[in-house]
């Protein structure tokens, strides 16, 4: 069994948010059991709060360097020690390639504070796309994408799959209706016009990953 540890960091405002992500993990769980895959959650409620020679953070910090996947979560603010626990995660990114890092900020119309406003013009400098979402739906849903994603590299790669798509050639006569694949050739014939090619062309509204 392939044990992945994900850690959870986000502030208390997104409980709701915690509270259904950490109920589809273990439902993956349960869809990944014949895959040999088991999906380890730690959120800092399920962490102790004993006292710590080092402080309590300095124990959450192991969880975040010790982690497989890091996820990070923000409202309308970034609180330090969520702050804190991202700077270990891409320090320990850096060092080793993991864990690998996504971040979600969830969309407001209301007013922020300039701390979240300043972080995500931090991960903007570094080059990573900031991804929204509407609510725990949402987040899922962009989540589990990128489960499926690393699950086809078996979580070695922080490379994204090459999408292998051969051209598709369709002749006929009269007006079609066609819709091809990424980057596929059409060719049409008909009573007046021979061999027009069509490329199709997609808009990519939103990266989850960011590759450091």
């Amino acid at each position: 069994m392939q044990k992945l540890k994900i850690f959870l960091a986000s502030s208390f405002e997104l409980k709701p948010e915690r509270d259904l992500f950490e109920k589809e993990i273990y439902r993956k769980c349960k869809a990944w059991f014949d895959k040999g895959i088991f999906l380890h959650l730690d959120i800092w409620e399920d962490i102790s709060a004993r006292m710590s020679a080092t402080g309590s953070q300095s124990e959450y910090n192991k969880f975040v360097t010790g982690a497989d996947l890091f996820i990070l979560l923000g409202y309308t603010k970034m609180g330090m020690y969520t702050a804190e626990e991202f700077e270990k995660a891409f320090g320990q990114f850096v060092a080793t390639q993991k864990p690998f890092i996504f971040t979600y900020f969830k969309e407001t119309d209301g007013t922020v504070e300039d701390s979240l406003i300043q972080f995500k013009k931090k991960l903007l400098d570094m080059g990573h796309f900031i991804s929204n979402f509407k609510d725990a739906n949402d987040l899922w849903g962009q989540f589990n994408k990128e489960l499926e994603r690393l699950e086809t590299v078996k979580f070695a790669s922080n490379e994204h799959p090459a999408n292998a798509v051969a051209p598709i050639t369709i002749t006929g006569n009269d007006n079609l209706a066609i819709s091809g694949n990424v980057n596929s050739t059409v060719t049409v014939n008909n009573s007046t016009t021979t061999n027009q090619n069509a490329d199709k062309i997609f808009n990519i509204e939103n990266i989850g990953t960011a590759n450091f």
